[in-house]
């Protein structure tokens, strides 16, 4: 009966146990295997600024306007007209500033007589006082007469001068060589003094006007470089410097402007040209652009898988990040690898140090 038993339960016994040596065979195994994983081989990015569309504007833009009131007779000039400097551009009606240098000049005669008619008389009564055929004190009065006349005189002369400076108001002149830029006044308009009549910029000092994004804004310093190009023909480019910035940002756009110096720009960079303008890169270390995928964060750390392609392991990299990238969906890499290094990208998570992985290499972002 015992016999019985014992065989019976032998072939159970032996089944048993190859199952359970099945099982850890098995288990062994899957251990063994790779795993499978992507990657992407650690590259520096280029330095890639991002361009920002500006206008040309010019630096000096000046209102010219009539010193005195009057009606314009004539605008010698349009929106785009060359001038130089003394250039008549506008006259008012000159009529009444004529009739006032006339004046001046009939009161300038009369003061004149009067100082001669005194310079006479002082003389005279001088000769007489000295031969004691008139008073100390008639000469006296006649010596006053004379200082009153003579201040008349210089009085008069300034006021003929005032008239003709006044009536060269008349005319309006450029203050220096450059191009019109906007007309306010037509002929027959009567204007007042300080009106505007028209605009006038210079034309060898020209900037770059720029509104630049907050996120782009703290980057940027005074006398940074940027390449300014022109939006019709990218090929013709000019070189600027930051010489402003705008130091709180618009309350509508939340933009800040720069002005940009192009003072040694070719002439085809006309006022009103639209233009874009791109950071020139400074030969700084570059840093290296990962898929966002391959970050793990841990303990406050950044940390990436690293492949090596020998032992066909991983093992765990501290990296210092420096930032987004140009590209979505993407880091910069300041410290902690190197280029051609090979890095985990997808299931960063689940993989172990010194696990053997299979490696499926994943395009460049």
């Amino acid at each position: 009966m015992t016999l019985n038993r014992i065989s019976t339960a032998l072939p159970l016994l032996l089944s048993v146990s190859l199952l359970a040596g099945c099982d850890q065979n098995s288990a062994a195994g899957e251990q063994a295997s790779p795993r499978p994983v992507k990657v992407v081989i650690a590259a520096a990015e280029r330095n890639k600024a991002v361009g920002s569309p500006g206008v040309v504007r010019a630096r000096i833009e000046t209102d010219l306007a009539f010193r005195t009131l009057g009606r314009m007779v004539s605008r010698k000039v349009d929106v785009g007209d060359l001038v130089h400097k003394g250039d008549v551009l506008a006259e008012i009606d000159p009529l009444t500033l004529q009739l006032a240098v006339r004046s001046a000049e009939a009161d300038l005669r009369n003061a004149q007589a009067q100082l001669e008619n005194a310079a006479t008389t002082e003389i005279r009564k001088r000769k007489l006082m000295e031969s004691n055929a008139a008073s100390v004190s008639d000469h006296d009065v006649a010596e006053q007469q004379l200082k009153s006349a003579a201040a008349n005189a210089a009085k008069a002369t300034a006021s003929l001068a005032k008239a003709n400076e006044q009536l060269g108001y008349s005319e309006l002149r450029a203050e220096f060589d450059g191009v019109v830029t906007a007309t306010s006044a037509e002929m027959g308009q009567t204007v007042s003094a300080g009106q505007p009549v028209l605009k006038l910029a210079r034309l060898e000092q020209r900037d770059v006007v720029v509104d630049v994004p907050e996120a782009q804004f703290s980057r940027i310093r005074l006398d940074d470089r940027f390449d300014v190009a022109l939006q019709l023909d990218s090929r013709i480019e000019a070189t600027g410097v930051v010489r402003e910035i705008a130091p709180q940002a618009d309350p509508n756009t939340r933009t800040y402007r720069l002005k940009i110096g192009i003072d040694q720009a070719p002439d085809i960079f006309r006022l009103g040209a639209v233009v874009t303008a791109t950071p020139l890169a400074e030969d700084k270390k570059q840093a290296i652009t990962l898929p966002l995928s391959a970050i793990r964060h841990q303990g406050g750390a950044s940390q990436v898988w690293v492949v090596d392609r020998a032992t066909a392991q991983v093992a765990l990299r501290v990296v210092e990040l420096d930032g987004p990238a140009s590209a979505p969906r993407s880091v910069l890499v300041q410290s902690g690898l190197r280029q051609g290094e090979e890095v985990v990208i997808a299931g960063v998570n689940e993989l172990v140090d010194g696990q053997k992985v299979k490696l499926g290499q994943e395009p460049r972002p």
